[in-house]
């Protein structure tokens, strides 16, 4: 029996894009948990004016504390105020969205009245607000 003898000499024609495959993921891992402190902790400034620029959709903040005491942009607020602020908001803006932060020991019904009071006002993108657990891993 003759042994095979290796032929170092061949061209290479498969790329292996599994190297590109992880880092590509773990990018995306770091982009996901950093655009969440970029959005949250962004710092107020004076914006310059462009001719070319693009709005973006009017954002509100929604917070409920454990009392069931309703908050807009970190300012405590009645619920007719905050009804007919979201009002004012969405007919300026009809892309308004909305991020509700409730505590972890408010009533559900503090909640499903916030929802209730958006929906009126034809606010129907908004998001609830969590903190990421940690998974423990096996």
């Amino acid at each position: 029996m003759s042994a095979q003898i290796a032929n170092d000499d061949e061209m290479i024609t498969g790329i292996n894009v599994t190297p590109l495959v992880d880092i590509t993921l773990v990018l995306l891992v770091i982009l996901m948990v950093t655009a969440s402190y970029v959005t949250s902790r962004a710092i107020p400034v004076e914006l310059p004016k462009g001719a070319t620029g693009e709005g973006t959709p009017t954002t509100l903040t929604i917070s409920i504390d454990k009392d069931g005491r309703t908050f807009l942009d970190a300012e405590a607020i009645s619920d007719a105020a905050l009804q007919t602020k979201i009002k004012a908001v969405h007919d300026a803006d009809p892309e308004t969205r909305a991020i509700i932060a409730a505590d972890g020991r408010t009533i559900h019904s503090n909640v499903i009245h916030v929802i209730d009071i958006l929906r009126r006002e034809n606010v129907t993108k908004f998001a609830i607000n969590v903190d990421p657990e940690e998974v423990a891993r096996p």
